[in-house]
């Protein structure tokens, strides 16, 4: 599938089949494949939740604004923002300098981040937000790619999924991503309106 076509078949879905699983191996490699997002410094602050279980999805739903696609697609993805992506001691940072930078570049690389992400607690949620925006849109791209349907939404109580699934403070919840396959029958409609390039770049 060439990326033209993705962008196509990318759709938000309302309407999953419920019968028709997501396999565990088919879920690693969107998950793998998206990882490849980018993002600040290569921090990557970012990690997910996965959802199968039929009842922990029903609990879902009842904090996500009753919506049925919760409970009907077979996964529901809780993408997760971290705060603290930045911070020195952070294991995801770590790992990343371990694996990329030397010795000789930490205090650069450190002073670099604080800088630019903990200046403010307004600085720490851009942060956040923005790589994990990357990282959601490209498991969106990825599952299209594997003949997968998405949805992602931002309509739940964020502190009723935090407290449901037990998500750490430094863990902004941007979206869920329902993750899935079209139910039979159901029709997609074509694509919204979209602004044109002209419309888009300003004067």
């Amino acid at each position: 599938m060439d990326f033209k076509e993705i962008l196509e078949k990318r759709r938000a879905i309302n309407f999953f089949d419920p019968d028709r699983d997501v396999p565990e191996d088919l879920l690693r490699a969107v998950i793998e494949d998206a990882a490849k997002a980018p993002s600040s410094f290569n921090l990557q602050p970012w990690k997910l939740k996965v959802v199968r279980n039929p009842e922990r999805r029903a609990a879902l739903r009842a904090v996500a604004w009753d919506q049925p696609k919760v409970s009907e697609a077979p996964v529901v993805l809780i993408v997760l923002a971290d705060r603290e992506g930045w911070k020195e001691g952070n294991d995801t940072l770590e790992k990343h300098f371990k694996n990329n930078l030397v010795p000789e570049q930490r205090d650069w690389f450190i002073n670099a981040t604080t800088g630019l992400y903990g200046q403010s607690p307004e600085f720490i949620q851009a942060f956040a937000n923005k790589n994990a925006g990357l990282f959601a849109m490209s498991l969106m791209y990825a599952a299209s790619n594997h003949g997968l349907h998405t949805h992602p939404m931002d309509g739940f109580d964020l502190e009723g999924v935090r407290r449901e699934f037990n998500i750490p403070d430094n863990y902004w919840i941007p979206m869920l991503i329902a993750v899935g396959h079209l139910k039979p029958g159901a029709e997609i409609a074509p694509k919204a309106w979209r602004q044109s390039v002209d419309e888009i770049i300003l004067d």
